[in-house]
């Protein structure tokens, strides 16, 4: 079953409540992006502002150039799921094999310029790949379909791995991506660029179903 997940991308704190409370009547699962402004070009929520209600699947998607040095903060928001670049300084092993004993989900993002080589010794501490077509630290990009090859080689080398998508998410291709092996569809800018975001979440839905 396809998972449509909500973005929520901004660096104020109010139009971030306005990104969380206005996905509740529809969604369960959230992708709430975080960035440095150094890997980025941009800064985004700080982690300490960051928040979600009971009872909402959150993945944290963290832009950062040096991720592993914000485990405690990361791991005492407790997610289900946090998201760090294969292109990110650090030990990902070990930043992997904290979240887990902390009941935490462990995931990648790979830019398109990342082969999948290079987190193939990982993929033992790798509950999720997500695979980045977007705009780093904002909405909107375009979804090369092209990089759906990464998610057959992905599952070439771990047929269980969950497989996300991040970049240009619409009802123009949510059927193929889904239809390429892609667990989880982030959508932004299609979802928060429209008057009924409740009614593009549910066109999106029926596409995959």
């Amino acid at each position: 079953m396809v998972s449509i997940c909500p973005t929520v991308t901004t660096d104020d704190v109010d139009v971030y409540r306005l990104q969380i409370e206005g996905t509740l009547d529809y969604a369960h699962r959230l992708h709430i992006d975080l960035a440095d402004g150094i890997f980025t070009t941009n800064r985004l929520m700080k982690i300490e502002d960051v928040w979600w209600p009971g009872g909402v699947r959150a993945d944290l998607h963290v832009m950062y150039e040096k991720p592993f040095e914000h485990t405690a903060a990361l791991v005492a928001l407790q997610p289900q799921l946090v998201i760090v670049h294969a292109e990110a300084e650090g030990d990902f092993t070990a930043f992997a094999q904290m979240l887990h004993r902390h009941g935490i989900e462990s995931g990648v993002a790979l830019l398109p310029e990342t082969p999948v080589e290079t987190i193939a010794p990982a993929l033992e501490q790798i509950d999720h790949v997500l695979i980045f077509s977007g705009k780093l630290g904002h909405f909107g990009g375009h979804a090369d379909l092209k990089l759906l090859q990464k998610v057959q080689q992905l599952r070439e080398l771990k047929p269980t791995v969950e497989i996300g998508w991040d970049g240009g998410v619409s009802d123009k291709n949510a059927k193929q991506l889904a239809e390429g092996g892609v667990d989880v569809l982030n959508a932004g800018g299609y979802l928060h660029g429209t008057q009924d975001a409740a009614q593009a979440y549910a066109k999106l839905k029926a596409l995959v179903d």
